[in-house]
C-alpha cells in the first residue's frame, strides 16, 4: 500500500476533486477551480519528482482530474488508477508531453491537456540570453570577479564575439524559432539562415522589411536564406539555435559528425529538448575546441548532465528555465487548470491552442472551453465554435 503524501486542501466541500502534484505559481488557477465547485488538493511533499506510487496515493479512490508535471511518468499505471477513481482529465503544466503515454490515456478515456501558446516569447528570450551570454563570456567573467582575480583592465581579458553582422542559424523556424530569429536579427543586426521543412513566410517578410529599413537609414541591410539542408546551417552560421520537435527523426540530431561541420568558434544553443543533442559527443567536442561554446537549458538525461559537462568553462548550463518568467508560469498553471476544469464540466475544446489570450485575461471570465487537449480527436471531443 502506498504511503500517504502531504497535501494542502482548498475548498474542502467542493463537488469535484482535483489534484495538483505540485504547488504552481500564482493564485488565479486556484481561484478558478474553487469558484467552480472544485475541492483542490495540492501535494506539498518535499520531493522534486514524485514516483508513480506517490501519484497513485494522491489520486486515491475518487478523483475527477489531475494537474501534473513533465517530470512525471504518466503511463498505463497512472491512467488506469485515475480512470478507476472516476477521473477523465489530466493536464501537464507544460507544452511538451513526452512524459505522457497518450495511447494509454486514450485506452482509459482520459483527456490529456498541455499548455501551448504562452511560452513562445519567454523561451525565445532565454535562447537569446544564452546566445549573448556565451558570445560575451559573461559567466566566466562573473566567476572571475567573484573569485577576486580582477586586478585591472587587460587587452585580452575575456575577449568574446561581436554579434552584429554575423550569421544566426535557426533549426526549426516554428513559433519559438521564428521569435528567436526576430530578436537576434532586429536586436543585433545579424543575418539569418534557417532550416525548416516548411517555409517560414512571415519570418522572411519580417527580415526583408527590416533590411529595407536599414538600407533606407544608410546602414548595411541584413540578409536571410532558407537552407536546403540542416548541414548548410551548421556550416555557415556563427550561432545556431535548436528549435525542433523531439521525435525519432530528431533524436541526436546534433551528433559528433554534425558538430565537426560547425565553425571552430561557433555557439550552439538548445532550449528545445535535451535528446536533440548527443550530449556525450558534445562534451568531447567542447574539450577539443575550447573556443566553441554552448548554452543549454535542457539535457539528454535530465536532471543529470553527462560526465565532464559541468567542469567545462565553454559550457553555460541552466536548469530548464526557458518558461520561467512570472507571466508565463502563472499562465501555464491557469491553462492546465482550465484544461482539467473544462473536461470535468463537459466543455468543448478551444478551436486554436495557440491563441489562448482570452484564457489569460484576468479581468474577464475565461471561455467555456478546454484550452488544449492533445488527444481530443482520438476521444471524439467537440471543438468550440467561439
Amino acid at each position: 500500500m502506498a504511503k500517504p503524501v502531504s497535501i494542502e486542501v482548498w475548498n474542502p466541500s467542493g463537488k469535484y476533486r482535483v489534484v495538483s502534484t505540485k504547488p504552481m505559481p500564482g493564485t488565479r488557477w486556484i481561484n478558478l477551480l474553487i469558484q467552480n465547485d472544485c475541492r483542490l488538493e495540492i501535494c506539498t511533499e518535499k520531493k522534486t519528482i514524485l514516483s508513480v506510487e506517490d501519484i497513485i496515493a494522491l489520486i486515491g479512490d475518487k478523483c475527477d482530474g489531475v494537474i501534473g508535471q513533465l517530470t512525471e511518468d504518466w503511463g498505463e499505471e497512472l491512467f488506469s488508477a485515475l480512470s478507476r477513481a472516476g477521473g477523465k482529465a489530466f493536464s501537464n503544466m507544460a507544452v511538451g508531453y513526452n512524459n505522457v503515454d497518450v495511447g494509454a490515456a486514450n485506452k482509459f478515456g482520459v483527456a490529456v491537456g498541455n499548455t501551448p501558446g504562452v511560452l513562445t516569447e519567454t523561451t525565445a528570450e532565454l535562447a537569446a540570453s544564452l546566445s549573448l551570454t556565451a558570445a560575451r563570456r559573461i559567466v566566466e567573467a562573473d566567476e572571475f570577479m567573484r573569485a577576486g582575480l580582477y586586478e585591472g583592465w587587460l587587452p585580452h581579458l575575456f575577449v568574446g564575439n561581436l554579434l552584429k553582422g554575423q550569421t544566426v542559424g535557426v533549426i526549426g523556424a516554428g513559433r519559438i524559432g521564428s521569435a528567436y530569429a526576430r530578436m537576434m536579427v532586429e536586436g543585433f543586426k545579424m543575418n539569418l539562415i534557417y532550416y525548416d521543412l516548411y517555409q517560414a513566410t512571415r519570418l522572411e517578410k519580417f527580415v526583408t522589411a527590416y533590411a529595407a529599413f536599414l538600407k533606407a537609414s544608410g546602414e548595411t541591410p541584413v540578409t536571410w536564406k532558407r537552407a536546403a539542408t540542416m548541414d548548410e546551417v551548421l556550416q555557415e552560421a556563427d550561432i545556431i539555435s535548436l528549435h525542433p520537435v523531439l521525435d525519432k527523426t530528431t533524436y541526436h540530431l546534433v551528433n559528433k559528425e554534425r558538430l565537426a561541420k560547425m565553425k571552430k568558434e561557433a555557439i550552439l544553443i538548445n532550449c528545445s529538448r535535451g535528446p536533440v543533442i548527443d550530449e556525450a559527443a558534445l562534451v568531447e567536442h567542447l574539450k577539443q575546441n575550447p573556443m566553441f561554446r554552448v548554452g543549454l537549458d535542457v539535457f539528454e538525461d535530465e536532471p543529470y548532465m553527462k560526465p565532464g559537462l559541468a567542469e567545462l568553462k565553454n559550457a553555460i548550463v541552466v536548469p530548464h528555465i526557458a518558461s520561467a518568467s512570472k507571466w508565463t508560469r502563472e499562465g501555464m498553471a491557469t491553462l492546465a487548470a482550465l484544461n482539467v476544469l473544462g473536461k470535468i464540466k463537459g466543455y468543448p475544446v478551444w478551436f486554436d491552442a495557440n491563441r489562448v489570450e482570452p484564457f489569460l485575461n484576468e479581468n474577464a471570465r475565461p471561455p467555456a472551453a478546454c484550452p488544449s487537449i492533445v488527444n481530443a480527436k482520438a476521444l471524439g471531443l467537440p471543438t468550440s465554435k467561439l
